[in-house]
């Protein structure tokens, strides 16, 4: 029997037991089969492992074949015991993700991803862009019309599973419409009209600082008491403890999930309200930073499912003495992170200075209850700048002013805002206009 591809594995138990150099076992060797034991297991050379045993086939250990079928016989005139058993490489499980454009107007249980599941007879390495494109009903997530409803997924970013593992991919896509022209939802594709050459010059670099507050099935926030309220302010940031920390379990299983994808995260911590976090995209580049944050939100909402926990980006979860949830983005040009770039920070503050009103229109919806002048903000009206100062708008961290050069910290976003937008409108302001 020959082996016809790398991907097919063959193993003849009866050659096991006697050793004998029957065909079966001249094709196993010819192919990439790997045989543990006489109990007859299979690699499938991806890393799972295939065992002809009622109690495997049931298995839900990691690594193993969890659908219970049978293997399929080889062509033979005469199935006799021993001959051979033909095994296929699984396929790979691709989720395709994409945004609705919705974020922060579906009130605090729900959120914008969206994904499905598309299974990939013959596996793509993460990190490919060559997936196939794919539809989906946009009639059913606000994005289309019924009588012309499929919207295209461009798969524009991949990254390893970490939930399934193995070969499995996330597939972060674009959204087209039926002409092959970008979707009104698409800010990502916006992005890249601005990365002319003088931009590309300045290589931006940007830092995300996505906060999110837990909630519990209850409606409440997470670990708080369903009467009531928490102790105040003051013990929960970056804090330790049983008293001081809700939800602790959900941030570490992310943090996890993100470096196994292979994701720009540089750091976690719990924030000044209690159930609420914050995670830390970058630094990238503007696409990269927009591309790992998103796949890091849906990784966020995905474990959530496990945990029993809804994750929110609304920009004041909690009416009252509690701070809100923001998503400060540092950022830097080649000029700012030279000798005496300090000079070139100060020139783009200004710049942003009379761009004010322009920025807040498009960073966050909600963000007036969040951006009052209290709890860390500077009032949604007024625009502000200094050293080490969060209640500015524009903040230079202390660092940054000693050594005269580095980034500067717009802390107007909200939580909900769309990283692409944020990131499009600081080039665009300081580098553009």
């Amino acid at each position: 029997m020959a082996c016809a591809a790398s991907s097919v594995s063959v193993v003849g138990s009866s050659a096991l037991a006697s050793g004998a150099a029957s065909p079966c076992a001249r094709a196993e060797k010819r192919c990439t089969a790997s045989v543990a034991s006489r109990s007859s297991s299979v690699s499938l050379g991806n890393g799972l492992v295939f065992r002809n045993s009622a109690a495997a086939l049931g298995s839900r250990q990691p690594n193993e074949l969890r659908n219970s079928f049978a293997p399929a016989r080889a062509s033979s005139p005469r199935q006799v015991p021993g001959s051979c058993r033909v095994v296929a490489q699984l396929a790979q499980k691709a989720e395709y993700i994409w945004m609705d454009g919705q974020e922060g107007s579906k009130g605090i249980r729900f959120n914008e991803m969206r994904s499905k599941t598309k299974v990939i007879p013959k596996p793509l390495p993460a990190g490919s862009t060559d997936f196939p494109e794919w539809s989906f009903d946009g009639s059913s997530t606000g994005q289309a019309e019924g009588n012309n409803s499929d919207c295209i997924l461009k798969p524009v970013f991949s990254c390893p599973d970490p939930i399934r593992g193995d070969h499995h991919v996330l597939v972060l896509c674009e959204v087209l419409t039926p002409e092959g022209k970008p979707h009104r939802t698409n800010t990502r594709r916006l992005i890249e009209d601005i990365l002319s050459e003088d931009v590309l010059a300045q290589e931006t670099l940007f830092g995300f600082e996505q906060e999110y507050t837990m909630f519990g099935k209850n409606g409440h926030p997470y670990g708080w008491p369903d009467a009531g309220y928490p102790a105040p302010q003051g013990p929960f940031y970056c804090g330790v403890g049983l008293e001081a920390v809700y939800g602790r379990p959900l941030v570490e299983a992310h943090l996890d999930a993100c470096v196994k994808a292979g994701l720009k995260i540089s750091g976690i911590n719990a924030e000044v309200m209690p159930g609420q976090w914050e995670f830390q995209i970058g630094p990238a580049g503007p696409l990269e930073t927009g591309d790992h944050v998103m796949i890091a939100r849906w990784l966020l909402h995905r474990l959530g499912e496990d945990f029993g926990i809804i994750s929110t980006f609304e920009p004041k979860p909690m009416q009252g003495d509690w701070n809100g949830a923001g998503a400060h983005t540092n950022y830097s040009t080649k000029a700012m992170r030279q000798d005496g770039g300090m000079t070139a920070i100060k020139a783009a503050i200004e710049k942003l200075s009379k761009k004010h009103k322009e920025h807040i229109a498009q960073y966050g919806l909600g963000n007036e209850r969040r951006l009052t002048g209290k709890h860390e903000t500077a009032n949604i009206d007024t625009f502000k700048s200094g050293v080490a100062d969060r209640g500015a708008s524009i903040r230079i961290p202390l660092p940054v002013s000693l050594a005269n050069k580095g980034y500067l910290e717009d802390r107007r976003p909200a939580a909900n805002v769309d990283p692409y937008v944020v990131c499009r409108m600081l080039i665009q302001t300081t580098l553009k206009d």
